[in-house]
């Protein structure tokens, strides 16, 4: 069955030069990596969401044939290992898909079954949720104006346990990664809260993006720390 993971990777001082290298001399690395079938290795936003970069957490989406291939991965691999030693705290989270339409790079890296009998839905449990956008040029003042801070505001929504602003290239290719409870805290976030509603709105009217997709998880279990604390502490054993 495969399996999506999300890694967080917050680096110790010192290290800002060398992680600024990686995101051009680690893609054709993942890219030959055994069982990997989609990698995007992503910077942060300065305070979480911000246009200006983080230079010291990033993150790592992954889409691997199985199980097996993700913890290989990570026990193993020298780029992994290379993170590691310089990282003052690591999260990673298994993820199931729920729910993902539209394209990454030309892409559906999301587009397979996920074993639906302990979902999230059902459960209650923990799901996560990623939007990631290419934007026009042309247009990333409006969406600075209005669906940054609106971005920035599910961190403090009712029901979150972590939120995070996350890109490919600063300002123009954004993603942004948040960790719910529960579905039912999402979906009220989701449906009810006006700055999100408007936002929507004026992605849609305005044709901000080039390029979008949206998906839905089932967090599966999780491991490490962002910050110095487990996000997800309580809601399943850690794994």
């Amino acid at each position: 069955m495969p399996l999506t993971t999300l890694s967080l990777i917050t680096l110790q001082p010192g290290h800002a030069r060398w992680a600024l290298a990686q995101m051009g001399t680690a893609p054709p690395q993942l890219r030959r990596v055994a069982g990997l079938r989609f990698a995007k290795l992503l910077g942060s936003g300065a305070g979480g969401f911000g246009a200006l970069p983080n230079l010291h957490r990033y993150g790592l989406m992954a889409v691997w044939d199985d199980a097996t291939a993700a913890a290989t991965f990570f026990a193993q691999h020298p780029l992994w290992q290379a993170y590691q030693t310089r990282a003052a705290e690591t999260w990673t989270a298994h993820l199931g898909p729920l729910k993902a339409h539209g394209l990454w790079d030309g892409a559906t890296p999301f587009d397979y079954p996920a074993d639906a009998s302990g979902s999230a839905a059902a459960t209650g449990g923990p799901v996560a949720v990623l939007t990631r956008a290419s934007i026009r040029w042309w247009k990333t003042p409006r969406f600075w104006r209005y669906v940054a801070p609106t971005s920035a505001a599910v961190a403090g929504a009712p029901g979150v346990a972590l939120a995070i602003g996350l890109g490919e290239l600063p300002v123009v290719r954004q993603a942004t990664f948040s960790v719910w409870r529960s579905a039912a805290a999402m979906q009220q976030y989701a449906y009810h809260d006006a700055r999100h509603r408007e936002a929507m709105r004026l992605t849609r009217q305005e044709n901000w993006y080039s390029e979008e997709l949206f998906a839905r998880f089932q967090v599966l279990s999780s491991a490490g720390t962002v910050d110095g604390r487990d996000p997800l502490a309580g809601l399943f054993a850690a794994g």
